[in-house]
């Protein structure tokens, strides 16, 4: 099919690409791989004529019955010897399958490499995690160490700060700057918008061309790490408003204030969650409220165009038209996670409203991920509905498999290959904990998608306290691995766009950190340099606008590794319908301790008498502290502390204990 020319001889195997071909492939079909094979080793002795070359694993590599591929190695333009230590989720081999091994390069006719040795080896030995009692394990934080190496740990909320520093500057100066605009175009409303590049150098934007999920992330970041984006120079948070539109009849807050539907799920639904949140934020804010009851009914239509006849929505599309009122398929990928992500918009909407027809699209929308089993993981929507069943359990009673839904967070999707929560060392970093695709030459995370699966997962052990550990752990590793987007983290030779210098504070993030590039490890990068499609730098901006989550969330300690992630900072719409704001929740936060000893770990609750309960161990760990006080947490443990009012009434309903009439524990059995 390829023509490859392929030769074999004492000194290797040799594949090069024929005349009027840009690529060659050596295939060598039914290998049986040993059972233990943890890691590739490739030696190359030769690379001729500018060619790029590779080496995939095809077949059914993880036993679910359907094939695929595996890139081990793609791009390479070194020679020598490279390691890959593969994930043990990308290649399960317990059902002994028959692979293609696949060794070739891409590049001009001509290009030649000569392939010295190929090596399927042990991979590295891992510790069992131990059985915790009261806690569950999922799979991607299981194969992570208690330790991240090195430890680094940035300041997320001076992150956050000085990006919402620089991103809202109109006086800034220099290459590139400022990052901000004023549109005047008053698409949608009689008030002019906002735009920010999406990335640093952006020239396909300007004008009333700008994106939602870059300039209402941004919105909603610097609110999250404690900035009132309404008292600035301009009200940004009304502002965000020219999303929602009007004009051209959609009636929906999409990515740009012109849109149309149909084309891609998480495009169109992301918006919406990152207004929605913005509602929560600043309640009574000009339309907003309106506007998430008008758009909660829309896509409540469009569940029920989708479910036809029967009593469950079928998400299994790419879009939904709302010209035309009917799904799409384009044939190319489905993104049947919009499920998970359109479950939570109404469900939040009926914990604001009460009405019903929300309640039953949100539950529509959690039985179909209840009923499917390939997993359906596509951009960033998955874990909002994690969330979702988490909250309809703990509030509804209800029994959603949120083991499931959290396992497919953490990876591997099957609807677009890859992708999935990063297992691994990258050169001299570890570099666990963070999304994107974890088999695109060893890995590719995205900033965008790690703060946001973070803003979603952390707040679910309010509800499910069973999970306190594996997400107190995995944020351990996210909060540290994430410090690698940023340019001040890396050597210059190992990121994209060190050339800009308009950022002297180090705070816009690149789009993307890979596990290899250029024969180096790890890379801070993005799309746009390597793809060649407009932008001049790989700093993105929509990225870096959710580092607020982290900077809302993480807090230190007394122990520079045992953090302080607050539950509430990104749990919008606390309570279900008719608990009354004051009744929603205490401050609860959750706390892991990766040491091999018992830790003192030290709690500032302010000057009003407070007790100390733990969600995990359901019991109280102190009476009647103020200031700043100790508790002790346990080697390889979680806690999830609520600090309540000190003599606050205890009260039992049911699997929940209440005091003073909230909730602190959504699993405490009863007396």
């Amino acid at each position: 099919m390829n023509e490859a020319i392929v030769t074999a001889g004492d000194d290797g195997l040799r594949v090069a690409i024929a005349p009027g071909r840009d690529w060659a492939i050596a295939a060598v079909p039914d290998v049986r791989l040993p059972t233990n094979t943890g890691a590739i080793r490739v030696r190359v002795r030769a690379l001729e004529g500018g060619g790029r070359w590779l080496m995939r694993l095809y077949g059914d590599l993880r036993g679910t019955g359907t094939h695929g591929s595996l890139g081990a190695f793609e791009g390479m333009t070194s020679r020598g010897t490279k390691t890959l230590i593969l994930d043990p989720r990308l290649l399960r081999l317990a059902h002994r399958p028959l692979l293609q091994v696949q060794l070739g390069l891409e590049g001009p006719p001509g290009a030649a490499v000569l392939f010295q040795s190929l090596e399927f080896l042990p991979g590295p030995r891992r510790r069992p995690t131990p059985a915790i009692p009261g806690q569950r394990t999922l799979e991607a934080v299981a194969l992570m160490p208690n330790h991240p190496h090195p430890f680094r740990l940035l300041d997320w909320r001076a992150v956050a700060h000085g990006f919402d520093r620089l991103a809202f500057d109109f006086a800034a100066r220099g290459e590139h700057l400022p990052l901000i605009w004023l549109d005047d175009s008053r698409v949608n409303s009689d008030q002019p918008a906002f735009g920010l590049f999406s990335y640093v150098g952006d020239t396909r934007q300007g004008g009333s061309n700008h994106e939602a999920i870059t300039g209402m992330g941004a919105v909603l970041g610097a609110t999250i790490a404690g900035i009132d984006k309404r008292r600035q120079a301009h009200d940004y948070v009304r502002l965000c408003e020219a999303y929602y539109n009007t004009r051209n009849g959609s009636h929906l807050v999409l990515n740009r204030m012109d849109a149309e539907t149909g084309h891609s799920f998480w495009y169109e639904i992301w918006p919406h969650i990152l207004f929605y949140a913005l509602t929560d934020r600043y309640p009574g804010t000009g339309r907003m409220e309106a506007i998430l009851r008008a758009t909660a009914d829309r896509w409540a239509e469009a569940c029920r165009v989708m479910r036809g006849d029967g009593d469950v929505p079928d998400l299994d599309h790419t879009a939904f038209d709302f010209q035309r009122m009917r799904p799409v398929d384009n044939g190319r990928w489905k993104e049947p996670d919009a499920a998970a992500g359109i479950a939570w918009l109404e469900y939040v909407a009926w914990t604001r409203t009460g009405n019903p027809e929300y309640l039953a699209a949100a539950e529509g929308c959690l039985r179909f991920l209840e009923r499917r089993r390939p997993n359906p993981y596509y951009e960033v929507l998955l874990p909002w509905g994690a969330l979702t069943a988490a909250r309809a359990n703990a509030e509804l009673g209800r029994r959603y498999d949120l083991h499931k839904l959290l396992n497919w967070c953490f990876g591997v999707s099957d609807c677009r290959g890859g992708w999935g929560v990063t297992v691994g060392r990258w050169g001299r970093y570890d570099c666990h904990g963070l999304v994107g695709s974890i088999d695109n030459r060893g890995g590719y995370a995205f900033a965008m998608n790690t703060f946001a699966q973070a803003g979603a997962l952390v707040p679910l052990v309010r509800y499910d306290a069973r999970y306190a550990r594996a997400i107190g752990k995995w944020m351990l590793h996210l909060a540290t691995a994430a410090r690698l987007f940023y340019p001040k983290e890396l050597p210059a030779d190992h990121q994209s766009s060190a050339f800009w210098q308009g950022d002297p504070e180090g705070v816009i993030a690149y789009e993307g950190l890979r596990r290899e590039w250029n024969g180096k490890s790890p890379v801070a990068m993005g799309d746009p340099l390597a793809m060649q499609w407009g932008p001049k730098t790989d700093l993105s901006l929509y990225g870096s606008a959710l580092a607020g989550f982290l900077g809302g969330i993480v807090r230190r300690t007394n122990h520079p590794q045992i953090l302080a992630l607050d539950c509430l900072a990104t749990d919008f719409f606390p309570g279900a319908y008719g608990e009354a704001p004051t009744k929603r929740a205490y401050p609860t936060t959750l706390y892991y301790n990766p040491y091999r000893t018992a830790r003192q770990v030290a709690i500032t609750v302010g000057p009003a008498p407070c007790d100390l309960y733990d969600a995990v161990t359901h019991r109280f760990l102190r009476r009647g502290v103020q200031g700043t006080t100790y508790f002790r947490l346990l080697p390889d443990r979680a806690a999830v502390v609520v600090a309540v009012p000190a003599g606050g009434a205890v009260t039992h309903e049911g699997q929940r204990l209440r005091v003073a009439g909230v909730v602190i524990d959504f699993q405490a059995g009863s007396e």
